[in-house]
């Protein structure tokens, strides 16, 4: 299951951007712009997040990711969005010096809707969230187009860190919820692939990017029951459509 939030031109055009620094495999090249046909999807049980992770089945290659900040703070210099949960709101208010949330949102913040579709799949996801702003004149148009943050320092760290929103520290995994035969909720998580990220690479065996699934894992869950209490609070929405 890959999670595209872009077109294949877009992704492309980010893609060739990032190659100006970054040498990209050419299988993974073409992997984000759609072009393998070949892509299966291995599951992999994690602390309750099931992650998906791709594999090219022709070169018997999985596809794996590691940070590589410093060197990179593409995530974000070329930020599409941050969605923030009734957490976030909370935190992100009182880091930034406001005593009344109403007055936070109203000056910081926008309304983001949007929709991530498995390529692998047929799970259509709308969001409707609350999103802080990335820079301070930011329009509803701007909604979705790389920006560079505005509490990104100049040496590609975050200035509300570790304060900052909960989908931050999730990149580059995507993560959904789903109920399983009993009806109970199950976290899924997978690769989203912008275009903007250097950091994935192909591998005979998992072994290397268990101890960052392990890691992930309890960000991942935290979040996805975030986001839930968010939408059963009425401060976003979240809807699946199967196509």
């Amino acid at each position: 299951m890959i999670t595209v939030q872009q077109d294949a031109g877009s992704v492309k055009g980010s893609l060739d951007l990032l190659a100006q620094k970054w040498t990209i495999d050419p299988k993974l090249y073409d992997l984000q712009i759609g072009k393998r046909d070949d892509v299966t999807d291995t599951r992999v049980s994690v602390d309750g997040v099931i992650f998906h992770v791709p594999m090219l089945k022709r070169d018997s290659l999985y596809v794996l990711w590691k940070c590589l900040w410093p060197d990179c703070h593409n995530c974000c210099d070329r930020q599409g969005r941050l969605p923030l949960t009734k957490d976030d709101i909370r935190i992100i208010a009182k880091k930034l010096g406001y005593d009344s949330k109403p007055e936070f949102i109203r000056n910081e913040t926008q309304i983001s809707t949007w929709q991530e579709q498995e390529t692998m799949g047929n799970l259509i996801s709308t969001l409707t969230m609350i999103s802080l702003k990335r820079k301070p004149e930011e329009k509803p148009e701007d909604d979705g187009k790389p920006i560079s943050c505005r509490f990104l320092d100049d040496a590609g760290a975050c200035k509300i860190h570790p304060d900052k929103p909960g989908v931050c520290w999730l990149y580059p995994f995507a993560s959904w919820l789903e109920a399983d035969n009993r009806g109970q909720p199950v976290v899924h998580a997978t690769f989203q692939f912008t275009g903007d990220c250097p950091g994935y690479y192909l591998d005979s065996s998992l072994d290397s990017i268990m101890p960052v699934l392990q890691e992930y894992s309890a960000k991942i869950y935290a979040y996805n029951m975030a986001v839930s209490r968010t939408t059963r609070e009425n401060y976003g929405a979240v809807d699946f459509v199967r196509s």
